[in-house]
């Protein structure tokens, strides 16, 4: 049982690395054209496009993009339940 929690648990934290990646090479650069650009925004944007939306549906937004923070927080939050069931 410990080897699936311990996976679990390491792969929430290698998806909140990759978003957390791509929110501070968005402050770096935004070329599309970027392969390490490319990859994170391909690995990240199925767990942010929901919270951004979800976002935009209750008119929270604006210039600063909250679904990064959401998207960590969900995650922490689901991944304790799974364990914590397990």
């Amino acid at each position: 049982m410990w080897v699936i929690e311990n996976s679990i648990a390491k792969f929430i934290e290698v998806i909140n690395f990759l978003i957390i990646a791509r929110v501070l090479f968005s402050w770096i650069s935004r070329d599309i054209s970027n392969p390490i650009f490319r990859i994170l925004y391909q690995l990240t944007e199925p767990i942010l496009a929901p919270f951004r939306s979800l976002l935009s549906k209750l008119g929270v937004g604006g210039m600063i993009d909250f679904s990064p923070i959401l998207a960590i927080l969900a995650l922490d939050v689901i991944g304790n339940i799974i364990i914590n069931l397990l």
